[in-house]
């Protein structure tokens, strides 16, 4: 990795961008402050002016990483004809997104689940408030917050699932497109996904 010249007004940026590069290159065990400020050309201690600590800037990063997976999800739910296409759409966004950045996808949920700070949570909850928001727009009742929150652990799992499988080598990325489609049409002819639903069969 090459030193590349910055403005010290876009330090955090740099920063962000090359801790990046390392977690995807070698995983977040390697990320260093004192490292990632003798590749960006500063003193050592210049980093803390905008993170105060290592875990400072894996939550920033975790921040960063949800911000661009949310906007993919928008773009695909907005694109969507019909409740079914969009929500493919959905399920096959995350799952490139997983793909694409597996190693910060790691990251974004190591940081949710092992005591988040609030910004990551907040970050996380603007992700999973996309999907919630397609389906209440799929449905013709308001679902019950427990079959809601039940669809989504399902649905991360299948699209979870079906991105391990392709960045382990286990099946291509067309395979793994393909399973994720089964698992969503699935998920929504389900029982589970007809009481989300409101009964609704047709699912358009």
């Amino acid at each position: 990795m090459t030193s590349q010249p910055f403005h010290h007004g876009n330090l955090r940026a740099v920063l962000l961008e090359r801790a990046e590069a390392v977690v995807r290159e070698r995983g977040a065990d390697a990320l260093s402050l004192r490292e990632l400020a003798r590749e960006a050309g500063v003193s050592h201690g210049a980093p803390r002016s905008h993170f105060i600590d290592r875990q400072a800037l894996l939550d920033a990063l975790a921040v960063q990483g949800f911000d661009r997976l949310t906007e993919r999800l928008r773009a695909a739910r907005e694109a969507g004809r019909s409740f079914e296409d969009r929500f493919h759409r959905l399920a096959r966004a995350y799952v490139g997104f997983a793909v694409d950045d597996a190693a910060l996808m790691e990251l974004m949920f190591s940081m949710k689940t092992t005591g988040s700070t609030p910004a990551v949570a907040d970050a996380a909850g603007r992700m999973f408030d996309v999907l919630g928001d397609a389906l209440a727009k799929g449905s013709t009742t308001p679902p019950h917050p427990v079959d809601g929150e039940r669809f989504g652990l399902v649905f991360a799992a299948a699209v979870q699932g079906a991105a391990a499988l392709v960045t382990t080598g286990r099946v291509s990325r067309e395979q793994g497109e393909r399973i994720v489609d089964d698992a969503a049409s699935m998920l929504l002819r389900s029982e589970l996904g007809a009481r989300v639903l409101g009964g609704r069969s047709d699912a358009r």
